[in-house]
């Protein structure tokens, strides 16, 4: 047998698809004209899903011809019925792949295989199974903790086991990985345990640290440069650290989840260990799955790294490809792999790649595409690179061109000052080529002033000592390879620095004096010279004299006064720059009077105490004495106390009269001469001031027969300095205050009071005395018992939850149990809280609380809370009584259900119009609301706007495309719930065609009609027939609800002329009708006149016959349905309806009429019961015939 010429040979062409993470193999050479290979458009998505709950996976996939689809798993068949089922979802379009109730076991990678003669598309998604959390009781019953199984393992020699991992908690091996990683890895290895935000975790982690380095630091003199495991290319999985040991004879341990591993140094071993220096390298040679785990390695006792080998089941789909590229370019690998990782190693021979610098790796969103880019390509970078994931490598060649002898760096344009020293330079791709310098074409070699050196790739010409002449363009030039830049020389003004020196002194003159600076400087004219004083510009005037030179420049400040003071400075200035210089001038003067305000700090009866503030300006030499004065008031007379030092600026004036009043003059003196006088207020002598209120006394300790307090003096002496206290105590449950103090007043500010009974209850205040007398008294202190210290309180017990919402909840308890010489009973009790993310207890209220219930605001929706309640008294805090569980600041659970019980199902919106709809529900917690148009997402330009107890979908200008079935799912933890609105968005019809007029049975006319334009746009549509004749002005509806485009009208009467009108009709109304012309038969007169016919025997019998049969009904549910047929027959047949061979005729829920051979059955509202097959047999003497047709409701 001949083979077949014209079938195309089999290939595996890899394709790539829109989607990222979708592989496609094409099996043809050249696809045909309309055909194309399978694409998976919508792939599915990694999933999440509670133990025993169900989980769905869903494809959306397109090719020609349609192809198939299957499912499959890396792990496992999936050809259970029981566990497993894949179907199509018609109205979706979907491909759904659903798992019945998940098994810890399921948890795996799970492929979808599209597939037609062309080609095939894959991709993957994982299954992720979270386990049910067990009930106090059940969690020794679980078998699903692999930690758990490896604990009843049996072996020799084992390393204390990390905690299990608890609900809602870090897992403890997240910790010991993060204890031994570099803080750059942190993040990807807390990815790995899917945590996305560690900075909270950040504290703790820096206290296990320090307590980890100091267990370290016992045996471990230093240990740096800690790398985690990884497969090198070598095939073997290694990791390593450096690491210098007090001891070198020190064990060193290696575990693999908790046993002992043993190793030794031949490389040839299954585990080696391989030391060099202090480096330590560990590998395990040809890695298999069995080897992955949680590795460790301890120093004697302490622990020095711990490490994560995974081995995930994984291959490459598409490995890397060698690249190509040019020297100074960027080269790119890629490679796909089956399943997806959240990173792979990529790797030279000798050592590992990191992300960052001159290598960028990126990973897609799916996880499947992994890229190396090595940017700036050099002769270095030549060589193989690998990616490895898993136990799978990859290997591809970077070849870098060589384009010769490159400027890697050019020469630049340099400005530079005459006199300085000027470097140019440039640096080459080669450190071995050399080169040549050109100034204006000039060659260049080593001479007085200039040098030329050459360092690896970088070559430098120096000029040391720039001059004029040496501004010119400089070219160097190395095996045909050429760099120019230009040197150009500026002269800026330069200060002589002798005469600098002198310029900066202070020029200090007295008042009245003249001043006088001169400056000398060089540059290339013309120079612009201008003087400053305080940044104000000094123009020429009577006591303003400038000479100005090409070298020199004078400034000469006539007859200065006190106020001329400040910085003078001179700006010289060309076309290459600026140069300043500053000086200084201080003016003596004698100083400004003493300032305001004249604070008086006591006025008694014997002394009157003031004080001010120094002066303004002291005159620019320090003020060396005060003269006071001082007059009565009323008195005329001045009188001088005497002089005190400057540095006192308070005074003291003890021979006063009491009950006079004082004015006191101020004077300051300097070197220079005595200011004007500051003159006070009148200053009353003599005069009561009584201090103000101390705090309130405060209890230090209590005993059954004294009392401990203390104070604080009050804020206003009353002028004078105090002298002692009075402390009042009274007895509670009594209004009298008595003194303390008998003895005199109290000069410290504590006292112990003695005079007390055991177990009578306290209140104390104080009041301050000075020289005017005892002040107010304090507010009284806290209420104290006299007796001896208590014990504190021990736990409250029945704490519980009363109610909660997204803010607050609150708290309930009974008061602690006293046990005499233990605990004694509660005063108050604190509140603390703690996020679940944070280490820290938080107090809710400063002070205690008396009664046994608490309010805590101020929390955040749905976050989570540790919550604990500390009873206290004057012993000091009890034990702390907390939750066996966290609390979530939620309202109680609520299953979502919608609160209006009038709501609409069916919306009818005009076109244009907006739709609104709004569904109130109640829901507890907050629930997800997703709203659906047809089973898909909505379109972008509906909005939805979502609250607590309600959700509204808002079409602003709606088009009939938006007509669709909107569904709204509210789910919470409670469980969901779902409603369907069909909103259909209509516009008035456009009337149907021209009207044609047909009789084919005498006294019937039918009519037929061109369907209305908006019949293929609105399911909906139907029609109506309206008629007249010529003998009623008036329109008679003959029929409505109709489907199609014909109806015969029946009772037509010759002689009469008839019209008719067909409208097109939906849910919004009729529209303009179109008329048909007038119909109508003639009636004929004839003359009367009798003949009598020859009788003939003549028979008009006839066998039943359709003249129009049933026709096939497809009514829309809820709707009206008409079915009529003509038939004929002498005698007049009998008519029998049928319904799946059931007889209607006597069934009231039909209407059933015969008019003149016009046999019709009507259904008033047609629902899914009528489908079904509908008969009309008609039959008389002579014979009988039937007619049927299929009857389908749309939904």
């Amino acid at each position: 047998m001949c083979p077949d010429t014209n079938k195309e040979p089999k290939v595996a062409i890899k394709k790539s698809s829109r989607v990222p993470g979708v592989i496609i193999t094409q099996n043809v050479e050249r696809l045909p004209l309309g055909k194309s290979t399978p694409d998976i458009t919508r792939k599915p998505v990694a999933i999440t899903v509670q133990e025993g709950k169900k989980a769905s996976f869903k494809a959306m996939v397109s090719g020609k011809p349609t192809p198939t689809v299957t499912w499959g798993r890396s792990k496992g068949q999936t050809d259970d019925p029981e566990r497993y089922i894949s179907r199509y979802d018609e109205r979706t379009k979907e491909h759904i792949f659903e798992i019945l109730s998940v098994k810890p076991d399921q948890a795996d990678t799970y492929k979808c295989v599209v597939t037609n003669e062309y080609g095939k598309a894959t991709c993957t998604a994982t299954l992720t199974v979270t386990a049910v959390s067990l009930k106090k009781g059940q969690a020794d019953q679980g078998t699903q903790d692999f930690r758990s199984m490896l604990k009843k393992t049996v072996v020799v020699t084992r390393k204390k086991q990390l905690p299990p991992k608890k609900e809602g908690e870090i897992d403890p091996k997240l910790w010991e990985l993060l204890l031994s990683a570099p803080r750059k890895d942190y993040e990807k290895i807390c990815l790995d345990f899917g945590v996305t935000d560690f900075r909270w975790m950040l504290k703790r982690l820096n206290q296990m640290k320090k307590e980890r380095e100091d267990e370290q630091a016992k045996v471990v003199e230093k240990l740096e440069s800690v790398k985690q495991i990884e497969m090198k290319p070598n095939g073997r999985a290694e990791f390593s650290f450096d690491m210098t040991l007090w001891d070198p004879k020190s064990s060193i341990t290696l575990y693999k989840d908790g046993t002992t591993v043993p190793y030794d140094g031949d490389a040839n071993s299954k585990y080696s260990l391989k030391k060099t220096g202090t480096k330590y390298i560990f590998s395990i040679k040809d890695p298999q799955p069995e080897d992955a785990g949680f590795y460790q390695v301890d120093v004697e006792e302490a622990n020095v790294l711990a490490t994560d080998f995974q081995v995930p089941a994984v291959e490459f789909t598409a490995k890397i490809k060698d690249a190509k590229t040019a020297e100074s370019g960027d080269a790119i690998f890629q490679c796909v792999l089956s399943a997806p990782l959240n990173r792979i190693t990529w790797s030279k021979q000798d050592s590992s790649l990191e992300h960052g610098g001159k290598y960028d790796i990126t990973v897609s969103e799916d996880k499947l595409i992994h890229t190396l880019k090595v940017k700036g390509c050099n002769m270095a970078d030549n060589g193989a690179y690998y990616a490895i994931a898993g136990l799978a490598s990859s290997r591809a060649l970077l070849t870098v061109d060589d384009q010769g002898v490159q400027f890697v760096s050019g020469l630049s344009d340099t400005v530079a000052n005459s006199g300085e020293r000027v470097e140019m330079s440039c640096k080459l791709s080669s450190e071995s080529s050399k080169g040549c310098w050109y100034k204006n074409g000039k060659l260049l070699t080593n001479e007085e002033g200039l040098t030329v050196i050459k360092d690896g790739a970088c070559h430098r010409l120096i000029i040391d000592c720039c001059k004029k002449a040496d501004a010119a363009i400089y070219r160097f030039e190395a095996e045909g390879r050429k760099s120019e830049a230009t040197l150009n020389v500026q002269d800026p003004p330069k200060i002589d620095s002798d005469t600098l020196g002198e310029f900066t002194e202070p020029v200090i003159i007295k008042a009245g004096e003249n001043a006088e600076w001169k400056l000398a400087f060089s540059g290339q004219a013309p120079m612009s010279i201008q003087w400053y004083k305080d940044d104000d510009e000094l123009s020429p005037a009577l006591n303003v004299k400038a000479e100005t030179s090409d070298t020199e420049s004078k400034l000469r400040l006539l007859k200065c006064q006190r106020k001329d003071s400040g910085e003078v400075k001179i700006k010289i200035k060309n076309e290459f720059g600026t140069k300043e210089a500053i000086s200084k001038l201080i003016v003596l003067d004698k100083p400004t009077p003493p300032q305001r305000p004249v604070e008086i700090m006591e006025s008694a009866v014997t002394s009157v105490e003031f004080k001010w503030k120094p002066p303004k300006d002291s005159g620019g030499c320090p003020v060396t004495r005060y003269i006071i004065e001082r007059q009565q008031v009323g008195r005329n007379k001045w009188s001088q106390l005497g002089e005190i030092p400057g540095s006192s600026t308070t005074y003291r004036d003890t021979d006063v009269d009491p009950g006079r009043r004082y004015c006191y003059r101020i004077r300051a003196r300097n070197a220079e001469g005595v200011s004007d006088y500051l003159q006070t207020e009148d200053i009353p002598a003599g005069i009561l001031r009584y201090p103000g209120a101390p705090t309130a006394p405060k209890v230090v300790g209590a005993f059954k027969d004294c009392i401990s307090l203390s104070w604080s003096p009050p804020c206003d002496t009353g002028g004078t300095k105090i002298v002692g206290y009075n402390l009042e105590k009274n007895k509670k449950g009594t209004n009298y205050w008595s003194l303390v103090n008998q003895g005199g007043p109290i000069t410290d500010t504590k006292c112990v009071v003695k005079d007390v009974f055991e177990g009578a209850a306290y209140e104390f205040r104080v009041s301050a005395i000075n020289l005017s007398g005892a002040g107010d008294p304090s507010i009284p202190s806290d209420t104290v018992i006299a007796r001896d210290p208590m014990k504190p309180p021990g736990k409250v017990t029945d704490l519980k939850l009363t109610s909660s919402n997204y803010t607050t909840f609150t708290l309930a308890w009974n008061k602690p149990k006293e046990v005499k010489g233990v605990t004694d009973e509660a005063q108050g009790y604190y509140v603390e809280i703690r996020p679940i993310q944070s280490l820290d207890w938080v107090r809710c209220n400063t002070n205690p609380v008396t009664r046994t219930s608490y309010t805590v605001l101020g929390l955040k929706a749905m976050a989570t809370y540790w919550v604990r309640v500390i009873p206290t008294n004057f012993g000091g805090d009890g034990e702390p009584q907390s939750f066996d569980k966290y609390i979530i600041a939620m309202p109680p659970p609520v299953r979502p259900k919608f609160k209006d019980r009038k709501m609409r199902t069916f919306v009818v919106v005009r076109s244009g119009n907006t739709v609104r709809l709004y569904i109130n529900f109640e829901a507890s917690p907050l629930p997800e609301i997703i709203w659906l148009k047809d089973g898909t997402p909505t379109p972008k330009h509906v909005t939805i706007t979502n609250s607590d107890t309600g959700s509204q979908l808002l079409i602003p200008t709606s088009e009939r495309s938006d007509t669709g079935i909107y569904t709204i799912t509210v789910r919470n933890l409670a469980g969901q719930e779902s409603f369907n609105v069909e909103v259909r968005v209509t516009d008035d019809p456009m009337p149907p065609g021209p009207v044609e007029l047909g009789q084919n049975t005498p006294g019937t006319v039918t009519l037929s009609w061109a369907p209305s334009p908006d019949e293929k746009r609105d399911d909906r549509l139907h029609y109506m027939v309206s008629k007249r004749d010529s003998f009623k002005s008036s329109w008679r509806i003959v029929a409505d609800n109709l489907f199609n485009n014909k109806f015969t009208v029946v009772d037509i009467l010759p002689g009469r002329e008839y019209y008719f009108r067909v409208f097109a009709k939906n849910d919004m109304g009729l529209s303009p009708p179109s008329v048909s012309a007038a119909f109508g038969t003639q009636k004929e007169k004839e003359k009367f006149k009798v003949t009598v016919p020859q009788r003939k025997p003549v028979s008009l019998q006839s066998a039943p016959s359709f003249i129009l049969p049933l026709r096939r009904r497809i009514p829309p549910q809820g709707y009206e349905c008409l079915m009529s047929c003509a038939v004929r027959g002498d005698p007049a047949p009998r008519v029998t309806w049928y319904h799946n061979n059931i007889n209607l005729n006597t069934n009231t829920n039909y209407l059933i009429t015969n008019i003149c051979g016009v046999c019709s059955l009507l259904i008033l509202r047609v629902g899914a019961r009528d489908n079904g097959e509908y008969k009309v047999v008609i039959e008389n003497k002579l014979g009988s015939a039937e007619s049927s047709m299929p009857l389908n409701v749309r939904e």
